[in-house]
């Protein structure tokens, strides 16, 4: 028994790399030594670029690459020792196998000092004079790594190894000439996220004005940066932009515009609209954004009078008719019709005028007769509706057109629940005999259809429509009237 005992302990203390024991208290400096100098041995078999190199557990266990090498040694060992007397193997069972015990510690973690030596039952005291920080620093990120950050890589291979998550500085590439190779070949690998990441070094280390010539031929990075500018909200840089010639896409500049549509604050969707005027669009959108960015700037001084005079209830129409809701950020015929309705009688010079919207705005006379129309026939204002279609000649004589027809004038009144003496006097005026008959028939306009019939001279027409009025009526009277008259006549 104490002869296999000696010749296993002589087999150990004969090894090359010793076993740890907790009886030599006195030599842990160099078995620290011998641990540090195997693993790193195992970089030979070991490829630079794996990840789990530093990881490897303290009782034997492997993990990653290095539980390869871990196993070769076990199993080596395994075949010297088969090479004893195989009773003495049999015979010292206890010495047999080391014990396994669950560890989530790592040889890297001790030397770097993160685990206190007291939990592998290594005295405190003897590792405290060492520098154990410094034991096997080529543990913490293999050699090949450092080239990350070093001048050997070209604008290509920096591309690349960026496409592949690895950590590349970009601060070598001085030259404009090498900065835009490097822009031209992250393009040329579709790569969002490698183009955004350059233009943000390019951003930071050009001129304004030549980042932007530059971008004037490379529509495609142009279009990430464009992108990158909305969501991190750099909009004065971002309209400097698309200020410029380089931005020649009329979308680009629709897509910047339509951002307004997300500023909830009103003033700030005036200023954003305001930076908006001076964006190359079209003689047309131009105009456009000219009279929304006005609008919304009357609409504000609008809005603040108006809320003064319901508030403070100095004015007999708003305590009349309050206000349903904010006239900011409405439409033109919108902004119209509430001026139509609340500041109909103010005089041209007020912003809130219904004439000066019209001026200001070249709004055509069919759309403002149709707004003005429904707003004072809501109001059944029917004097101002009168007023709106009475025009008077040189001579002074008057007489009632409509830009709309009288037809849809007609359709509007009854909308709105015009009386039918009303009703009447607008469908008489409507020149079609076909279209006037059907609208006096439908809205009941007696007097309409009667005189109609009796200019065509149509007795058939006159008899058949006697049986639509009440009986003994004013209606039926005039019937009989007309037939009366059209058999003396014959």
């Amino acid at each position: 028994m104490s002869r296999a005992r000696a010749d296993e302990e002589e087999y150990w203390h004969s090894s090359k790399f010793r076993a740890f024991t907790f009886d030599d208290e006195d030599d842990e400096l160099s078995q620290l030594k011998e641990s540090k100098r195997a693993v790193n041995s195992l970089r030979d078999i070991v490829d630079d670029d794996d990840d789990d190199l530093e990881r490897v557990s303290w009782s034997g266990e492997p993990v990653g690459s290095i539980s390869w090498s871990i196993r070769e040694t076990a199993s080596s060992s395994s075949s010297s020792l088969e090479g004893q007397d195989s009773s003495q193997q049999k015979g010292s069972s206890s010495y047999a196998a080391f014990p396994k015990q669950a560890s989530s510690y790592s040889l890297s973690s001790l030397f770097k000092g993160e685990v206190s030596p007291m939990q592998y039952g290594l005295p405190q005291e003897s590792l405290s004079d060492i520098g154990v920080k410094n034991y096997a620093p080529e543990l913490r990120r293999p050699k090949a790594e450092y080239k990350d950050y070093s001048s050997d890589w070209s604008p290509k291979d920096t591309v690349i190894r960026m496409q592949r998550g690895k950590v590349c500085s970009l601060e070598r590439f001085r030259s404009l000439q090498d900065k835009l190779v490097l822009l031209d070949e992250a393009v040329a690998r579709h790569d969002g996220n490698v183009i955004t990441a350059v233009l943000i070094f390019l951003k930071r280390t050009l001129k304004r004005e030549i980042l932007f010539r530059e971008l004037e031929v490379r529509q495609v990075a142009l279009c990430h940066l464009i992108y990158f500018l909305k969501e991190t909200g750099e909009q004065k840089l971002l309209l400097d932009l698309l200020r410029t010639d380089c931005a020649s896409f009329p979308f680009l500049q629709l897509s910047q515009y339509r951002e307004h549509l997300n500023i909830q604050d009103v003033e700030k969707r005036r200023e954003f609209l305001k930076g908006c005027i001076g964006l190359p669009f079209s003689a047309e959108d131009s105009s456009h954004i000219q009279d929304h960015y006005t609008l919304l700037e009357r609409q504000i001084i609008i809005e603040a009078n108006d809320r003064h005079l319901e508030t403070a209830g100095q004015s007999e129409i708003f305590r009349k008719y309050p206000r349903k809701a904010s006239i900011l950020n409405m439409p033109l015929v919108t902004t119209l019709f509430y001026s139509c309705f609340y500041h109909y009688t103010e005089a041209e010079g007020m912003f809130s005028s219904p004439t000066n919207l019209k001026k200001t705005f070249k709004i055509p006379d069919k759309q403002y007769v149709l707004t003005a129309l429904a707003a004072r026939a809501k109001l059944r204002a029917w004097e101002d509706v009168d007023a709106l279609f009475t025009t008077k000649n040189w001579l002074g004589y008057t007489k009632k057109k409509a830009p709309i027809g009288f037809h849809r004038v007609v359709e509007i009144l009854q909308r709105n629940n015009a009386p039918v003496q009303v009703l009447q006097e607008y469908v008489r005026l409507v020149e079609d005999v076909e279209t006037r008959l059907n609208l006096a028939t439908k809205y009941k306009c007696h007097d309409v259809v009667i005189e109609t019939y009796r200019d065509l001279k149509d007795r058939i027409q006159l008899t058949a429509y006697k049986c639509k009025v009440d009986r003994g009526s004013a209606e039926e009277e005039k019937i009989n009237s007309i037939l009366n008259n059209m058999v003396r006549k014959h």
